[in-house]
């Protein structure tokens, strides 16, 4: 299937400068008037707290233009490719489903995915580290503690410093289409064009198996966005799991290896996808293949995005070594591994059918 759509450029481009240049007025107003009048930078946050609720409400469901996005945006079109394989046990309309995914779009950014990722944790947990500093001059401040409030103010003012670097330098993350997008992502769809050629001709028992190249992953997870949103209603009904694949492999790195995302958070570490890690985890001890979770807190936006939002398994098998190529020239098709391309088959084909061989004792858990 051929699936076109449309969107706007406005929430991947735009509104993320706007989000970046507000941080760094707020942050400066918020050190100014601490020296004038703390109860007047308390009014200011609360205000800050209602405007980024708003930017966050609008976020929700960002393939959907709305006003900001018709009038503030350049329309797009794009193209989602997908191949559905109906089950052959259950009916195609009562079967559950299970989306193999990768994505067909690639950018090139001022600096690779690495320093995307570090100068986004430094904006975050900086900002964390002034609320802290904040919060603690308020309460020295109003309590009249014997205290040294300076240390406060400083330690506010590092963290301004900190914030206001890593907010310059995201507000000139310019992009470009300069990237030849080998591991980003040619190496997601190479993973999904073999499964194509395997399922074809293996059916699965009890599952309707979806293989995706989604297109305008790298401009806000469009094509997954509108793919979820079309088939919500049968998802929803007999259940959805999803393995997308972005990055896989970096030749010539020590860390040049199967990888999947298997938690996430800032201060409080959430299992991402437990049943699908566990399959995973199995899977390779049968094909006696290397595997590797680890943790993610900020700074990755991929195509399971959309299905995590509505609680669906979604898990991302990925290689976090090829954050040093990705989104510049240098990802070229020399960093791809076919080794690891062809084991990450082996891998998936393997946990998809011990999934499928399972389905009961996975309805009852995934399903409700």
């Amino acid at each position: 299937m051929i699936k076109k759509f449309t969107f706007s450029d406005f929430y991947s481009t735009t509104l993320i400068s706007l989000i970046m240049t507000l941080n760094l007025i707020f942050n400066l107003i918020l050190l100014l008037f601490s020296y004038i009048e703390p109860i007047i930078s308390i009014l200011f946050v609360l205000f800050m707290v209602i405007i980024v609720l708003l930017i966050l409400k609008i976020l929700k469901h960002p393939e959907i233009p709305n006003f900001w996005g018709e009038y503030f945006g350049t329309t797009l079109e794009a193209t989602n490719v997908i191949v559905k394989i109906p089950a052959i046990n259950i009916p195609e309309e009562k079967a559950s489903n299970l989306v193999l995914s990768a994505h067909i779009d690639s950018k090139s950014q001022t600096y690779n995915t690495f320093w995307r990722v570090f100068f986004y944790k430094l904006w975050l947990f900086s900002g964390i580290a002034l609320g802290f500093f904040y919060i603690l001059f308020l309460i020295v401040f109003y309590l009249n503690l014997s205290f040294n409030y300076r240390i406060t103010l400083y330690g506010a003012w590092f963290s301004v410093i900190l914030i206001s670097t890593s907010n310059i330098f995201l507000l000139f993350l310019n992009t470009t289409n300069k990237s030849p997008g080998a591991l980003d992502n040619a190496s997601g769809m190479a993973i999904v064009f073999e499964l194509s050629s395997y399922f074809l001709q293996n059916p699965l028992k009890n599952f309707n198996i979806w293989l995706c190249q989604f297109s305008a992953e790298e401009l806000g997870t469009m094509g997954s966005r509108i793919f979820v949103n079309e088939y919500e209603s049968l998802f929803n009904k007999n259940g959805v799991l999803q393995i997308n694949f972005d990055m896989v492999s970096c030749a010539y790195h020590e860390k040049n290896r199967i990888e999947y995302f298997n938690s996430y958070g800032v201060l409080i570490r959430r299992i991402i996808a437990p049943i699908l890690s566990n399959y995973l985890e199995r899977a390779a001890k049968v094909e006696n293949l290397q595997i590797k979770g680890f943790h993610l807190s900020t700074g990755a936006h991929t195509d399971t995005v959309p299905f995590h939002l509505r609680r669906y398994e979604a898990i991302d098998i990925t290689t976090k070594a090829a954050a040093k190529f990705s989104h510049t020239k240098y990802d070229t098709p020399d960093k791809v591994d076919p080794r690891v391309l062809a084991e990450t088959c082996r891998l998936i084909r393997r946990t998809v059918l011990m999934i499928d061989n399972n389905f009961e004792k996975i309805k009852s858990k995934c399903f409700k």
